[in-house]
C-alpha cells in the first residue's frame, strides 16, 4: 500500500497539470494534505463517493500516462547514473587525491551532477 502511495504521489508530480483542476485538487488533498475521503467531501460539498470515484479515475489517467510515456522510468534512470557516475567520482578523488588540477575538474563536474539530480 506504501509502494502504491509513493507511486502515485510521483506520478502526480509529473503529469498531475495533465488533470483537470477537480482532478488536481482531490488528488492534491488526498496524497499530499493526507484528507481522508470524508474530509475532502466535507471541503469541497461532494460526496463521499464522488471523491473516491475521482482519486481512482485519477490514478488510472496517472498510471495510464506513465504507461505511454514512462517519463517517470526515464527518471529513476537517470537518477540512478547519476549516482553511479558520482561513486565513480568520489574513487578517482581518493585516488588522485594530490593531483590538484585532476581534483578541482573531478569536483566541477560532481557538482553539475548533484545539482542535476
Amino acid at each position: 500500500m506504501f509502494d502504491k502511495v509513493i507511486k502515485i504521489g510521483m506520478l502526480y508530480d509529473f503529469y498531475g497539470q495533465l488533470l483537470t483542476d477537480k482532478q488536481r485538487e482531490v488528488m492534491h488533498l488526498y496524497y499530499e494534505d493526507d484528507y481522508s475521503l470524508g474530509e475532502i467531501a466535507e471541503n469541497l460539498s461532494i460526496s463521499r463517493q464522488a471523491v473516491y470515484d475521482t482519486l481512482k479515475k485519477s490514478e488510472k489517467i496517472l498510471l495510464e500516462f506513465e504507461d505511454k510515456l514512462k517519463l517517470f522510468d526515464k527518471f529513476k534512470e537517470s537518477e540512478y547514473v547519476h549516482k553511479k557516475i558520482i561513486d565513480k567520482i568520489d574513487l578517482l578523488l581518493e585516488s588522485y587525491k594530490e593531483d590538484e588540477y585532476l581534483t578541482s575538474q573531478l569536483n566541477k563536474m560532481k557538482e553539475i551532477l548533484q545539482e542535476n539530480i
